[in-house]
Parts: C-alpha cells; structure tokens; sequence
C-alpha cells in the first residue's frame, strides 16, 4: 500500500486485520520508497513481489501518476493490479489512470465503516475471486 497518510494506512491495515485471510500489508509512505520496494533496492533487496499495490495518487518524492506510468512500461512490474486509491474525484484524475492503466480507481472515505466496506470489497474481489498470473 502507497499512503502518505498515516492514519489513513493505520485504518486500511485496520480494515485487513479484520478479516480470517492472513495478508502481508506494506505501508509505504512515498513514491521514491515505493520504486525502491519493486525494485529491491536498499533495504527492500529481499523484498516479495506484491500481489496488488493500493496506489495514492498524492505520494511526495514522486506522485502516484508517475509510479503508474513506470509500473505499467516495465515488464516484470506490469502485471501487478494496481488500485488507485484516492480522495480526488476529478473527471480528469480518474481517467489519466485508467489511460495509465491503472486496473481500477476507487474513492476512498475517511468514514471508518465505509473504508472498512470497501476494503472488504477488495479484498473479495482481488485476492479471492480474480485469478492473477503467477511470477
């Protein structure tokens, strides 16, 4: 998860906890990190390939636009569903990520019991409905 928010992050891992499937939930708090951790640069040299990425588009060092773009141009990174993840319901946010192919964009809430829905909802249909490709 790419949040620069930290009270957002702690309510979406709050959200997670609550459900019977284990996950491994990364916080990221901005972009330059978050190339580093799909990379394994750093400290994040052993680090899994995720199997979904919640993407803000509001990240410091490099915005969530740009982390798209450069997931989606580079063949190992490509296939990982990547979930925008933003307050922003501009017109012209929304559809600059999906042209970036950004698998989905979804609101997010700062009202508890909605975020909780939602990331149910994700859970549900990204890690046990969809079927995705095996790196």
């Amino acid at each position: 998860m790419a949040e620069n928010n930290p009270e957002g992050a702690r309510l979406i891992q709050e959200a997670l906890n609550q459900n019977s499937m284990p996950y491994q939930l990364l916080a990221i708090a901005n972009g330059q990190e978050l190339c580093d951790f799909l990379h394994r640069r750093g400290q994040y040299s052993d680090a899994p390939r995720p199997d979904l990425i919640l993407l803000d588009l509001n990240l410091p060092d490099k915005d969530g636009k740009t982390i798209l773009t450069e997931i989606k141009a580079d063949p190992q990174l490509k296939r990982i569903p990547i979930i925008v993840f933003s307050f922003s319901n501009r017109a012209e946010d929304i559809l600059q990520s999906y042209t970036l192919q950004g698998n989905c964009y979804v609101l997010k809430s700062w009202d508890a019991q909605h975020l909780f829905q939602v990331i149910k909802r994700i859970e549900d249909f990204w890690l046990k409905i969809v079927t995705l490709p095996i790196e």
